[in-house]
């Protein structure tokens, strides 16, 4: 009778260590360049839909996000997130610049094997089987078991689903990379708590996929400093 009454604790055991042991499959690291079109749902705090071009070149450390508004104004270009492995960001439109600067630099291509990374199972997400993962950036990242690609990940109540993701895709157009004069000279006009152009926050640019990697201190940094902006 004992042994029978072992059971389910036994198997609450496998299935917590088969969630604590991720596979080697499941290991496997990013590409050190990639291009790859997400549509983001910020519908649940207000947003809008967005679709974004993300251009990851961990060699020259540096991504680049090219946002663009579901259903934008005749004209209207997309909004640009470049970010610097020096920790240094710069988030502006046409008239507008926000710059940011955390201690930390990228995330990397090997960010699972990071202490703070935790590996939580498989689960069906868009209609694929996913390794799941998170971290103090995301609350839940999912990549396809049979190809290694990313499928969606998530922020609290932000969602992202990858459209196409592109190993060793790269932007060589360098004026895309340029931050413009007046993201340096602060003759734009952009406001650190109401975003630049009306088009995101604060919020938005550390929710972008690559983010900034390191330690939970700098979460908690920027979520400091974000208060300090809604004080004002």
């Amino acid at each position: 009778m004992w042994p029978l009454l072992l059971v389910p604790f036994l198997l609450a055991a496998a299935a917590h260590a088969s969630a604590a042991e991720p596979p080697a499959a499941a290991m496997a690291p990013w590409p050190e360049q990639y291009h790859a079109l997400v549509v983001s749902n910020l519908t649940a705090r207000g947003g809008r839909l967005q679709v974004i071009d993300i251009y990851y070149d961990w060699p020259r450390g540096r991504d680049l996000n090219l946002v663009r508004l579901q259903l934008p104004d005749a004209g209207e270009p997309p909004l640009r997130n470049v970010e610097w492995a020096n920790g240094t960001s710069y988030l502006f439109d046409a008239t507008s610049c926000q710059t940011y600067h955390f201690d930390v630099g990228l995330l990397p291509p090997d960010w699972k094997k990071a202490g703070d990374a935790a590996y939580l199972g498989r689960a069906r997400v868009d209609g694929f089987d996913c390794y799941v993962w998170s971290n103090f950036l995301f609350a839940r990242y999912y990549e396809d078991v049979a190809t290694g690609r990313p499928v969606a990940w998530n922020f609290g109540m932000d969602e992202r689903h990858v459209l196409s993701f592109e190993p060793g895709g790269v932007l060589e157009d360098s004026s895309m990379w340029q931050a413009p004069a007046y993201c340096f000279d602060g003759s734009n006009g952009g406001d650190a708590a109401g975003g630049v152009g009306g088009q995101g926050s604060r919020d938005d640019l550390v929710n972008s996929m690559i983010g900034f990697a390191g330690a939970p201190a700098a979460a908690a940094s920027f979520e400091q400093d974000a208060a300090a902006c809604d004080e004002l």
